[in-house]
């Protein structure tokens, strides 16, 4: 491979290179590192360097694994390293370098993947899209003046810019699928519980949250999954158990019972964009052999909405009351952006009585999702309500989370019901609108079932390939 090919490659490409000696692991990270110099001070995706030590990984003997040799960024939310500062996008967590690797960080090394940084990240991931005040605004690389969206927008940022194949990144309402649509990624939200918090943690926000990447390709999703996927003893919630679902794509999904809708939950129409991104995976599925129809499950928006907020709220105001007394200084309101605190004072008014009012009305929603899928093997959105938003858009000083909120969730009308049920949901780039810029569409499974999203992922990539339609570095 001449090092100028570089992105022409996926992660389980390169590291094929590397096993097959045409290149070596060195040779991947300097070009990395030249690709990320040069594009971040365009992107502002990357917050964190350690590129002398990534250097110096490559030249020892990696691990064997799908992504040895590979470059890789982690995500500056939960993708805790030794050596490396995770601040959560706020100025009120110091850059303290941590003492150890999560286990999510020591699977990705086992995979042999080379940690290069930190990217760029919202205040504690709240909004979907990255323009903090510690950090300033990720760019996204197809149009400058656009959000990658949130919270993983720097993981997505790079890796549509061909920086690296893939990047770590987390889903707590839609973080991983988000930015995957505004950069035209592949974006895996896996079931709840299928990657551990370990040893630091024992959920995220309430089994919320979940960790994988986003990536370019089908395979890389699946092999990352195939790296870190599974449970611990101590682990709070646990998914079923695993299948090879790298080795898996090679078969092609049944015929699948597939519904869809065209308008939000609300009735709401969807930008026109992102409904003509529907109706064309509509037409795809159809002429793969699936049974393809209209539908939607029934979910009670005015009562999901406040209790995933409620949820939201008390583990943030939870959460940063425990890094106060870890820096020994309470939380203040300088310390943050209005929209943070604001949400940040609201969960301390949530009563016990409405916490667990709102886990209720979770799972009563868990329970609707599993009947819709008893009829449905699966169910797809436009994972955005419009095409990526402009940098700017939303105010976060708004300190009402009933103002500032609002127009967030119309943007992303789809994707947090998915933390609230525990499925998988992909998104998958299948639809660019006349401005270039990315439509992502999401597909959601059944509970424990990432398998059959990625066959039928796999194969809508073969039938409308996306790969070699990406962000040029030196845009």
């Amino acid at each position: 491979m001449g090092i100028g090919e570089y992105p022409n490659f996926d992660g389980i490409g390169l590291a094929e290179l590397v096993a097959r000696r045409e290149v070596t692991a060195t040779e991947l990270v300097d070009e990395a590192i030249g690709r990320a110099e040069q594009a971040n001070p365009r992107l502002n995706a990357v917050v964190f360097s350690d590129y002398d030590r990534a250097r110096e990984t490559a030249r020892t003997t990696l691990p064997a694994g799908p992504f040895t040799g590979v470059p890789f960024f982690l995500k500056d939310i939960m993708g805790f390293a030794q050596g490396m500062p995770t601040r959560q996008g706020s100025r009120f967590i110091p850059p303290i370098p941590f003492d150890h690797d999560s286990l999510l960080t020591t699977r990705f090394r086992a995979a042999g993947l080379i940690m290069l940084g930190k990217t760029n990240v919202p205040e504690f991931g709240l909004v979907p899209t990255t323009e903090g005040k510690l950090y300033g605004p990720c760019c996204n690389p197809w149009n400058h003046a656009h959000s990658p969206g949130g919270s993983s927008g720097g993981s997505a940022a790079l890796v549509a810019a061909g920086v690296v194949p893939l990047a770590h990144a987390n889903d707590g309402g839609g973080s991983i699928r988000i930015p995957a649509s505004c950069c035209g990624l592949v974006g895996l939200k896996p079931t709840r519980g299928r990657t551990s918090y370990a040893p630091d943690m024992g959920d995220a926000i309430d089994g919320l949250g979940v960790d994988l990447v986003v990536s370019r390709t089908v395979r890389d999703s699946a092999a990352a999954l195939d790296a870190v996927a599974g449970n611990i003893q101590g682990d709070p919630y646990w998914a079923p158990p695993p299948d090879r679902y790298f080795e898996s794509l090679a078969h092609k999904p049944k015929k699948l019972r597939i519904a869809f809708a065209t308008s939000k939950l609300d009735g709401a129409a969807l930008h026109p964009d992102c409904a003509k991104a529907v109706t064309r995976a509509a037409t795809l599925c159809a002429a793969l052999g699936h049974d393809v129809e209209e539908a939607s499950p029934q979910l009670d928006q005015a009562m999901l909405i406040p209790s995933f907020m409620a949820l939201w709220g008390a583990n943030l105001a939870a959460g940063l009351d425990y890094f106060g007394r870890l820096i020994g200084r309470a939380p203040a309101e300088r310390d943050f952006e209005g929209l943070t605190w604001g949400l940040y004072q609201a969960g301390k008014q949530v009563s016990a009585s409405e916490y667990l009012t709102a886990k209720a009305v979770m799972a009563h929603a868990t329970r609707e999702a599993a009947r819709f899928h008893q009829t449905y093997d699966v169910w797809f959105t436009a994972t955005l309500g419009s095409p990526p938003i402009r940098l700017g858009t939303f105010d976060m000083e708004e300190r009402d989370p009933a103002k500032s909120f609002a127009p967030l969730i119309d943007y992303v009308p789809f994707t947090a019901m998915q933390n609230v049920t525990g499925q998988p949901a992909i998104n998958l780039p299948l639809h660019w609108n006349d401005q270039n810029l990315p439509i992502g569409v999401q597909f959601v499974g059944r509970f424990g079932d990432e398998l059959t999203l990625l066959q039928l992922a796999a194969a809508l990539e073969q039938a409308a390939p996306w790969y070699s339609r990406y962000a040029s570095v030196a845009n």
